[in-house]
């Protein structure tokens, strides 16, 4: 059935958490059953996830011995965050459904929160009646044998995960349990697996690092976290163990307990479920995880960038600010804070909360660079120019700086009408990251728009459709070069495909339009004007588009009366 989430405010805050930005709003319930329960229903879809929960528990109430409703107020509750209520609810399902897998899953993590590892492996055996439901009864009774030191049940148990496609998954956890049970070669050998079989994944490259570090191969730890950082640089798990490590700092293990093991598992299965859309489930594992493992931060940053993908701000803001003080993603909680504020339209509360995290810190280009893209996205682009200049100057003196930054205050000085220092951080930029595609396109159309370095322009941007066929930016800003060198046939044929792309962005479909009647197809440019009217341009360019829509365009093709500029991405 389609269960409806429910999210109520986590946990207190942490010790040195500031003080909550948000103000909650009670719930105002209904007065009847049926009111509260099609409350229910319309908080879901929705996707007023609080509401919801609230809602559903309400109903119950009046009719306390529904099935339906039992099964909706557990899962809303769980999705909630509030496990008292979830708990006691699956106590009443498996009452009444005995075959419910999900409930049988909650409460065999509260078993392994209380350490009752029997009575776990009970529930868990009952859960399993999926296959993501076997997988998560597999490991997490291959966990609840490691408490209790039956380590050989533990690894037989992790190893009854046998298909292909969980691996990776089955020796990560078998290296973890066999670490926590002091079984080193056996760990070193099952966590080397998981890493040479996906270099990629931030919690395999950081436990195998950390692992290596604490059998004294400190080099071979910094050789693992340091190609991880070139491939996907700055993240701040992976920075904050290089520095330890070159402090000569020890690195404690990414696993510790068998409970902390347990919310692995849930935090892992959470994560793979958000990649393949399944929201609810990913929040129920995330819930899940973090109840066994309250900081588990990668499980928090989870759970907010999923709640910030279903448009739950608040929802959001309340995950974040549960992050530890002393995690090294605490600044970037802190600073996706301010992000899902000026999401939700407020803007002076974002600035404020951003500027004050770079007064705190001003030697953090995060942050700087955080303040740089809010300015940037409100168009104040000398202002992030500014900024920008600030986090380059301190990434430069690290040795750490990043394509990114000279790209965003190449488009803040250009918009700026500072060309030659916007110029000149563009190709800084393709220095650093030689086919990047939204460099490659910002620059070549900038060249063709000028008249200059015309051969070199169009090899960028056609290098930058080639990268990115399924951009529809990308491929209007080649299309509008066409255009602005007299050859429409090759500009219609262009940006017919990248409205195919982008059919509801007002800047490809102008475009299309002047390309049209440029080739004399007057009747259809009249008609990709009117769409482009339609669908709520810039203010700057309705005037423009209405006039063509009564007049249409100049005779001389040499003056195109199109002025707006290429929608191109990351401006």
């Amino acid at each position: 059935m389609a269960f409806v989430l429910a999210l109520a405010p986590l946990a207190q805050a942490r010790e040195g958490a500031p003080a909550s930005v948000l103000a909650q709003k009670p719930v105002e319930l209904g007065g009847t059953h049926s009111g509260n329960y099609l409350a229910a229903l319309i908080a879901g879809s929705q996707r007023d996830t609080r509401a919801a929960a609230a809602f559903f528990r309400e109903a119950l109430r009046s009719d306390p011995r529904n099935v339906v409703l039992i099964e909706r107020a557990f899962v809303a509750s769980l999705s909630n965050g509030d496990m008292p209520q979830a708990f006691s609810l699956a106590e009443r399902l498996v009452r009444q459904d005995a075959k419910n897998g999900l409930a049988h899953l909650a409460l065999g993590v509260r078993a392994i929160k209380q350490r009752s590892f029997t009575s776990a492996r009970s529930h868990l055996a009952r859960g399993g009646n999926t296959r993501r439901g076997d997988v998560t009864a597999i490991l997490l009774t291959a966990w609840s044998f490691a408490a209790v030191g039956e380590y050989q049940k533990a690894m037989e148990a992790a190893d009854r995960l046998s298909e292909r496609n969980f691996t990776l998954f089955r020796d990560y956890h078998a290296g973890l349990i066999a670490d926590v049970s002091k079984r080193t070669q056996e760990a070193g050998r099952r966590l080397r697996a998981a890493y040479q079989g996906d270099k990629n994944t931030l919690r395999l490259v950081d436990a195998y690092a950390r692992f290596e570090a604490r059998q004294g191969r400190r080099d071979e730890a910094l050789n693992i976290l340091k190609s991880f950082d070139e491939a996907l640089p700055r993240h701040p798990i992976i920075t904050d163990s290089i520095e330890r490590l070159e402090a000569g700092r020890s690195l404690e293990p990414a696993v510790s307990t068998a409970i902390a093991g347990a919310a692995e598992v849930l935090y892992g299965l959470g994560a793979a479920n958000a990649r393949e859309g399944d929201e609810l489930a990913s929040i129920i594992y995330l819930r899940l995880a973090l109840h066994l493992a309250p900081d588990h931060a990668l499980g928090i940053v989870s759970l907010g960038d999923l709640y910030e993908r279903i448009k739950q701000g608040e929802r959001a803001i309340e995950v974040y600010e549960s992050m530890p003080a002393t995690s090294p993603l605490r600044t970037s909680a802190e600073l996706q804070i301010g992000q899902v504020l000026e999401t939700l339209e407020r803007k002076e509360e974002a600035q404020a909360h951003l500027e004050r995290l770079v007064a705190r810190d001003p030697m953090d280009p995060e942050a700087l660079l955080a303040l740089g893209n809010l300015q940037r996205s409100r168009k104040l682009f000398a202002d992030a120019a500014a900024t920008y200049t600030r986090a380059i100057a301190l990434t430069e003196k690290t040795g750490r700086v990043d394509w990114t930054t000279y790209y965003f205050r190449g488009v803040s000085y250009e918009r700026s009408k500072q060309w030659p220092l916007a110029e000149a951080d563009f190709t800084r930029a393709l220095e650093l990251n030689p086919s990047q595609p939204l460099v490659l396109n910002y620059l070549g159309y900038s060249w063709v728009d000028q008249g200059v370095n015309l051969d070199k322009a169009f090899q960028m941007l056609r290098r930058a459709v080639d990268l990115r066929p399924e951009d529809g930016y990308i491929v209007d800003s080649l299309g509008w070069a066409y255009y602005k060198l007299g050859k429409y046939e090759d500009a219609v044929r262009e940006l017919e495909r990248a409205v195919e792309l982008k059919p509801a962005d007002p800047v490809i479909n102008d475009h299309l339009g002047d390309a049209y009647w440029r080739v004399g197809r007057k009747l259809e440019a009249r008609f990709q004007w009117n769409h482009a009217r339609d669908l709520n341009p810039e203010p700057e360019d309705l005037p423009k588009i209405l006039r063509k829509i009564e007049v249409g365009l100049e005779d001389d093709p040499s003056k195109p009366a199109a002025e707006a500029t290429p929608a191109r991405s990351g401006g």
